[in-house]
């Protein structure tokens, strides 16, 4: 099993180093998603479109790709210095680390859907917010979440 994982999370930061290269060299591309860290801004099997981006012309609100630890993460900028930028996901209870221009790749251009292009907001909506406040209060309420969507789709 133990192989299994490693051989797997070798193959996942490939195809993430991968996807970087291609943003970088082309200033967009295409990424689906598999957390749940944006919820319900971004749910588990969309697809963002995303294009390159610099911390000087991002805004709070912006929802931005990074690069760290061989993963990447796209979650909501809170606010920047110039040169490092906050963040944090929306169903996340903590910001993250500081982003560094280094790390950061990208911006979220559009969130796909169930074949509907939908254009990301800078603000969570009250109901919005709600659904990020059950799933920031654990993994639990995040996989009811997920969960009852699917069984409403």
């Amino acid at each position: 099993m133990k192989v299994f994982q490693d051989a797997h999370d070798q193959a996942h930061a490939l195809k993430c180093e991968l996807a970087c290269e291609v943003l970088r060299l082309s200033g967009y591309v295409r990424l689906r998603v598999r957390g749940w860290s944006m919820l319900p801004t971004i749910w588990p099997g969309d697809t963002l479109e995303l294009e390159k981006a610099e911390c000087g012309k991002l805004s709070a609100g912006d929802v931005v790709l990074f690069h760290r630890d061989r993963r990447l993460f796209v979650h909501r900028m809170l606010n920047s210095d110039g040169n490092t930028i906050f963040t944090q996901g929306d169903a996340m209870a903590q910001p993250d680390p500081v982003v560094t221009e280094r790390e950061l790749l990208g911006r979220v251009t559009c969130i796909v859907r169930d074949g509907k292009r939908i254009q990301p907001t800078k603000t969570l909506s009250l109901s919005h917010r709600a659904v990020a406040a059950v799933a920031r209060s654990s993994e639990f309420g995040a996989r009811v979440i997920v969960g009852m969507r699917g069984l409403l789709q």
